[in-house]
């Protein structure tokens, strides 16, 4: 006897027709026409059934805290982080609770079960690690929480920053970030990723570092970046988030960086949303884009995720948790909607960022956790397209979220009969 059994699924890579069948916390049996009983049966009647969406890149921190203590006027990247310079200090351990567990619910319902999220560590108080490592606690029964040490002000910029990353990390914070081009020089900015890439290194952890989020083609920090990783061997360890430098860097010096940066086996995470909005500010036209080289870091084997970065806070004020519309900016921005790169946007918010966590048991196969998504899709080109209804999200072979599907019928003049169709 199962305890949930899934019939007439379609994944992600294609194959159709599959029932899968999950006991416990496992999924047990992937084929068609299983011959089994199940506490629960849900037919899929040919939709699609993914993994769950995963975010390499968030700040649950400042996560709906928008309008607080003001709102972000001219949506810069700087009057954010200046405004989030304000709150910092109004910041109650409470109030950080209820917003990251409300966001948290958000993104239950919309099948993101695993998020990465860098937490500020410039606060001597440390208000927020302790806050989000208590989430981290509450929310594990139904979502991987990752947490980073962010030195938003900078490691050497900001006062006893390494001092507090430091005892963020005693605390239990599972990864090593950074700020590099925040810091007041180049030199600065070099040095301090030297400097948490051998503390990862001596503490056994991973790296993810804000690297070059900057128009300037000369904030090379992730250079020096995967240069620490080969020097340190933290291959496959290390993540350089944002890179929007290499927009505006010329072809020849990229020519040269992406080969470093797939040596060292530094994944790379976009971040769409707020890429495309907080970069090229100071040109008029031709105005740059601003997110990184997606489809070229692709091309040289480098892996690649997609971020949602941030959801109602100093820096943007919209968002819902969705890594289906990060993916649809993404491809858009990128120029990726080739049915094989958008595949590959697909891949960007699900199994390319389990890979970078390190997720134990993530997929859609036997013996991987029954962590899973009923989308309301036939193919991942539909389902980012419709930006998909979750119809049933499954945690520990346990449905723990369910949407009705989102269908339009239409009695229109002139036309006999109901038209049906899927929003």
């Amino acid at each position: 006897m199962l305890d949930l059994l899934l019939r007439n699924c379609t994944l992600a890579d294609g194959r159709t027709g599959l029932d899968i069948g999950m006991e416990g916390d496992r999924i047990v049996a992937i084929q068609p026409a299983l011959a089994a009983d199940a506490a629960q049966t849900i037919d899929a009647v040919g939709q699609l059934v993914t993994a769950p969406f995963v975010d390499a890149h968030f700040h649950m921190d400042s996560t709906l805290s928008f309008g607080l203590p003001r709102v972000n006027r001219s949506g810069t990247l700087l009057e954010g982080i200046a405004l989030w310079g304000e709150l910092k200090p109004l910041l109650t351990q409470e109030a950080l609770v209820e917003r990251a567990l409300a966001y948290c619910d958000w993104a239950v319902a919309k099948g993101l079960l695993a998020i990465r999220s860098h937490v500020d560590i410039c606060d001597p108080r440390l208000l927020a690690v302790d806050a989000l490592l208590y989430v981290r606690e509450r929310v594990k029964p139904y979502l991987d929480l990752q947490l980073v040490a962010f030195p938003q002000d900078g490691l050497l910029r900001a006062p006893d920053a390494l001092d507090n990353l430091k005892r963020a990390l005693d605390k239990g914070v599972d990864v090593v970030g950074g700020i590099p081009h925040f810091e007041r020089t180049m030199a600065d900015g070099a040095e301090s990723v030297r400097i948490l890439c051998e503390l990862a290194a001596e503490r056994g952890l991973r790296v993810d570092m804000h690297c070059d989020e900057s128009d300037d083609p000369l904030s090379r920090h992730i250079e020096t970046l995967t240069y620490h990783t080969q020097r340190l061997g933290l291959q496959g360890r290390v993540a350089g988030s944002h890179l929007t430098s290499m927009h505006s860097m010329d072809n020849y010096y990229v020519s040269k960086l992406i080969p470093l940066i797939q040596e060292a086996g530094v994944a790379v995470i976009a971040n769409p949303l707020i890429n495309i909005t907080l970069q090229g500010r100071h040109d008029t036209y031709p105005k740059r884009r601003g997110m990184t080289r997606v489809p070229e870091l692709l091309a040289a084997g480098i892996d690649v995720a997609f971020g949602h970065d941030c959801v109602m806070d100093p820096w943007y004020s919209l968002g819902s948790g969705d890594m289906l519309e990060v993916a649809h900016m993404g491809l858009h921005v990128a120029q990726m909607t080739g049915q094989d790169a958008i595949h590959a946007c697909f891949e960007a918010v699900t199994n390319v960022p389990a890979k970078i966590l390190g997720l134990d048991g993530y997929g859609v196969a036997v013996g991987c956790r029954a962590n899973l998504v009923l989308l309301q899709a036939h193919n991942p080109v539909e389902a980012i397209r419709l930006r998909a209804t979750r119809l049933a999200v499954i945690r520990a072979g346990r449905i723990i979220a369910s949407t009705a599907p989102a269908i339009a019928m239409l009695k229109l003049p002139g036309r006999p009969g109901e038209v049906n169709f899927q929003l």
